[in-house]
C-alpha cells in the first residue's frame, strides 16, 4: 500500500534520511521507531507531502505521490504537537475540515462521541488542554475513515482511560484491514498494539522486523530490552 524506494533527504551538510526504501500493507500496524533526530518525522513528512524528498520517491497504491495531493485523502494524520488557530472554535474547526474533504463515505463519529467533543464544541481551541487537544486531533485522523493511520506519539498528553481508548480504537482500524503507522517511544505501547517494527538510526534504515521475530532472536520477552539487543548489534 505504501512503498518507499530510495527515499533521500538532507538539510544543509546534515543528512537526514538516506536512502531509505520500505513497503507497508494492509492489516498492518507498524511502529517507526528510533533515537531523537533519526528521521521518524521526516519521513512521515515526506509521506504527507509536508517535505519534498531529495532523491527516491514515495508511492501509495503504486502511484508516485510528490506534488501530487488526491493520495491524501486516503490518510488520517495525528500529530503529536496539534497546533490549531487559537480562536477556533472546535465545531468550527470539524466544519471547516468536513468543507475541505468533501467526501460522500459515512464519517466516523466513535473517538469524536467516546472523547465527548461535543461537549467542547464552543470552546476555543486556544483554550483547550493538551490533553483535550490530543484527543480532538484523534477525532479529526479518523473522522473520514481513512484507509491509512499515520499516528506520531498518539497517546502522548492522554489521561490513562482516554490512552485505552485510543488504542482499542486503533486495533479496531486494524481489523477492519487499514494500515496504521505509529511512532512512539512508550515500549509497552508498541508492544500491545504494532506487528512489526521499522528502526531508523542517523537517518539510515537499521531493521525492519515483526514484534515476535525481534523477542526470538534476543531471547527476550520484554520488547524494550530485545530493541536495546538489536541496536546494539
Amino acid at each position: 500500500m505504501i512503498t518507499f524506494e530510495n527515499l533521500s533527504k538532507s538539510y544543509g551538510k546534515l543528512q537526514v534520511l538516506n536512502n531509505i526504501s520500505a513497503q507497508f500493507n494492509t492489516n498492518q500496524v507498524v511502529s517507526i521507531i528510533g533515537p531523537n533526530g533519526s528521521g521518524k518525522t521526516t519521513m512521515i513528512k515526506c509521506l504527507l507531502g509536508m517535505v519534498i524528498p531529495d532523491s527516491g520517491r514515495i508511492l501509495v497504491d503504486g502511484q508516485p505521490v510528490i506534488r501530487q495531493w488526491e493520495y491524501r485523502n486516503k490518510i488520517g494524520y495525528m500529530p503529536q504537537i496539534s497546533r490549531f488557530p487559537e480562536n477556533m472554535k472546535v465545531k468550527q474547526l470539524f466544519d471547516m475540515m468536513r468543507d475541505i474533504r468533501k467526501t460522500t463515505k459515512k464519517p466516523d463519529h466513535e473517538l469524536y462521541d467516546l472523547y465527548n467533543i461535543g461537549a467542547m464544541c464552543e470552546k476555543s481551541l486556544g483554550s483547550l488542554s493538551g490533553g483535550n487537544k490530543q484527543k480532538v486531533s484523534a477525532a479529526l485522523a479518523c473522522l473520514f475513515d481513512p484507509e491509512i493511520l499515520v499516528l506520531d506519539e498518539p497517546t502522548a498528553g492522554l489521561d490513562p482511560l482516554s490512552s485505552e481508548i485510543l488504542k482499542t480504537k486503533i486495533l479496531k482500524e486494524k481489523s477492519k484491514g487499514k494500515l496504521i503507522l505509529i511512532s512512539s517511544h512508550i515500549m509497552s505501547e508498541i508492544d500491545e498494539l504494532a506487528d512489526d517494527i521499522f528502526c531508523l538510526v542517523d537517518g539510515n534504515f537499521r531493521f525492519y522486523q515483526s514484534i515476535e521475530s525481534i523477542k526470538e532472536v534476543t531471547q527476550e520477552t520484554r520488547l524494550g530490552k530485545a530493541i536495546a539487543k538489536m541496536m546494539a548489534v
